[in-house]
């Protein structure tokens, strides 16, 4: 089995907005399905995790798209694991143009009609392993004597920037407070990771996507939340198309913090 595991998407089109392309929220939670199914193939998935009281949580997730796929869209996601210590593990993503071929030990894809397939974007994410009882972090090398290592892809690049700390002032402005509720709980029992994604980008008017596409996309994770909890959601201007949102649980707690980049769209 390779290193590197590819997946096949659909843009369905009750996945994608008024434009005709894949929300940048379903987008996330076709590299979450495929994170799963290649670490399922490969015996370090949830399910099996589940069974040991153990469970992987996202940690930080970057997006960026040149171009979303269109609705009715045929796509792949190629992951592979680049890096693992002892708490958290280095997960990367390409968005690529359908192919039914498979990358060769090279990493090399097929080609596509004789041509190198559309890149729609990338993806990099970390992941912590967590004890299910205790919610702490635990020792992803006691899995297995360690069979995660087998599995590294060190040398396949994936060019975008990791995420980095996203810095804001006490500037930021209180958009919005909602409530949780049972649709927003996943099976980690936390509030999804997606649907933070969803609830920031609502952020912004409909009108304001007529003229703006979601280039990238970061989220650090801090904290849980659960159902119940009242989220606030803080934004901060940094750029003429790039801003910063602080999400807090009941009025006092950080959850997460995120930054996303726009682009104009040309007429």
């Amino acid at each position: 089995m390779d290193k590197i595991g590819i997946y096949e998407f659909l843009a369905e089109p009750f996945h994608c907005d008024f434009s005709g392309r894949l929300f940048t929220g379903h987008l996330g939670n076709h590299l979450l399905n495929a994170a799963d199914f290649h670490s399922t193939d490969r015996g370090f998935g949830m399910k099996r995790l589940l069974t040991m009281k153990r469970s992987w949580v996202l940690s930080r997730l970057a997006i960026e798209m040149e171009e979303m796929p269109a609705q009715y869209t045929r796509f792949n996601v190629e992951t592979w694991v680049e890096s693992a210590m002892r708490y958290f593990t280095s997960r990367n993503f390409a968005i690529i143009e359908h192919s039914p071929s498979t990358i060769d030990h090279s990493g090399q894809r097929s080609m596509v009609n004789g041509q190198s397939p559309k890149v729609y974007g990338y993806g990099r994410s970390i992941w912590a392993m967590i004890d299910t009882e205790t919610r702490q972090p635990t020792d992803i090398y006691a899995i297995d004597d360690g069979a995660i290592g087998q599995w590294i892809e060190a040398e396949k690049a994936c060019p975008i920037d990791k995420g980095g700390r996203v810095k804001m002032g006490e500037q930021a402005e209180l958009v919005r407070t909602i409530d949780t509720y049972y649709n927003d709980v996943d099976i980690n029992g936390h509030i999804n990771s997606v649907k933070y994604i969803e609830h920031v980008l609502d952020l912004w008017p409909l009108q304001w996507y007529r003229e703006h596409t979601v280039h990238r996309f970061e989220i650090a994770y801090v904290a849980e939340a659960h159902a119940g909890d009242q989220l606030s959601f803080y934004r901060e201007q940094t750029a003429e198309q790039d801003f910063c949102v602080r999400i807090v649980k009941n009025g006092d707690t950080e959850v997460c913090r995120s930054k996303v980049a726009f682009r104009l769209i040309q007429a």
